[in-house]
């Protein structure tokens, strides 16, 4: 009897959390489909009795978030290739190599990632004055690559951990090199761990804002939350194109999490193993 009440209020627990993390959302969309940029509203109603798209709309086609998202797109492409490609390689060299400066790698790697990405602000923008790559899309997926890595770093090499070293050593006698024992039979089993990678490093690039502003000043170059953040002014805020925006600024990220959620708990879990 005991155990079954814990459950129930385990369960109370759980749809009283839902419901307050679901809420926002509900809002953002009520907020959206208002009429003449309503913020608050004393109706209950999830959508509004004069609900109407023109917000969705006009963001889309009367803003310039088509070109925000070309932008995005091709940030977070980049940032994504580069976190998996470097984590995915510096991860197994961790795992599987005994060399001189390993454990302070790693535990520079880990130290690198307890400060949040607004304390490294000033040296971000003082290394990309120095590289010339202030106000370029190129400074901007550097900068997301350099913060979206420690994380990465540390998960496939965790990853790589728990992947048998006698499959590689049976390649290796079967006449392989390195690279391609760990092209062929490594990187295949290290899916769900890839997939992780690519999910972070995707959404370390796509609604990031802080770093977005300090290196990108031209109104071209910038990226969606950049765009978002330029329909509110001082005296006046588009509240439903902001709303509007912010669910289609969302959907790209659902719709891969959604796609790659069969890999997700199994590659944090299976990642997180003792060094």
């Amino acid at each position: 009897m005991k155990g079954r009440g814990t459950r129930i209020a385990a369960h109370v627990f759980l749809v009283v959390v839902t419901l307050v993390t679901v809420y926002p959302i509900v809002q953002i969309v009520g907020i959206s489909l208002r009429p003449a940029d309503r913020l608050y509203s004393t109706s209950l109603r999830v959508i509004p009795e004069d609900a109407t798209g023109r917000a969705y709309y006009s963001v889309v086609f009367e803003k310039d978030f088509l070109l925000w998202l070309r932008n995005s797109a091709i940030v977070s492409a980049i940032v994504t290739l580069v976190g998996v490609a470097l984590a995915s390689t510096a991860g197994y060299v961790f795992s599987r190599f005994r060399f001189v400066a390993r454990k302070f790698g790693l535990y520079s790697l880990l130290i690198a990632q307890m400060f949040p990405a607004t304390m490294l602000l000033l040296p971000l923008y003082v290394l990309m004055k120095g590289l010339h790559l202030l106000d370029s899309m190129a400074g901007l997926s550097v900068a997301y690559a350099a913060t979206a890595l420690p994380f990465c770093v540390w998960t496939m090499k965790g990853y790589y951990d728990t992947i048998p070293r006698e499959l590689e050593e049976a390649a290796l006698i079967d006449g392989a090199s390195y690279w391609r024992a760990f092209r062929t039979v490594v990187l295949p089993l290290a899916a769900p761990a890839l997939a992780i990678t690519a999910i972070f490093s995707f959404m370390s690039a796509w609604s990031e804002f802080m770093v977005a502003r300090v290196i990108i000043s031209t109104r071209t170059l910038y990226t969606l939350p950049l765009g978002l953040e330029s329909l509110s002014s001082t005296f006046q805020t588009e509240w439903a194109n902001y709303a509007a925006g912010s669910v289609l600024v969302s959907l790209p990220v659902v719709l891969i999490f959604l796609f790659l959620n069969r890999y997700f708990v199994s590659g944090l879990t299976l990642g997180g193993v003792k060094q």
